[in-house]
């Protein structure tokens, strides 16, 4: 494991302090689950997104349709 995994008495600490106290059984499933999500994420980041518009540019509805492929 390393320095910078949560461990499940760090998720429930984090989980208690956001007002969602969970029973010791759920603590290992949460700090997997959580870590799961950081590890998606993180992969997310380093996309470059550089030439995609904000979402707030599209417009549904707009598209011209074309048939050719």
């Amino acid at each position: 494991m390393s320095a910078d995994e949560l461990t499940p008495s760090e998720a429930a600490r984090w989980a208690a302090r956001s007002g969602l106290p969970l029973t010791p059984e759920r603590h290992a499933a949460v700090a997997a689950t959580a870590e799961h999500i950081h590890s998606v994420v993180s992969v997310l980041r380093e996309l470059d997104f550089g030439d995609t518009p904000p979402s707030a540019a599209y417009r549904a509805g707009g598209e011209q349709h074309d048939a050719a492929v």
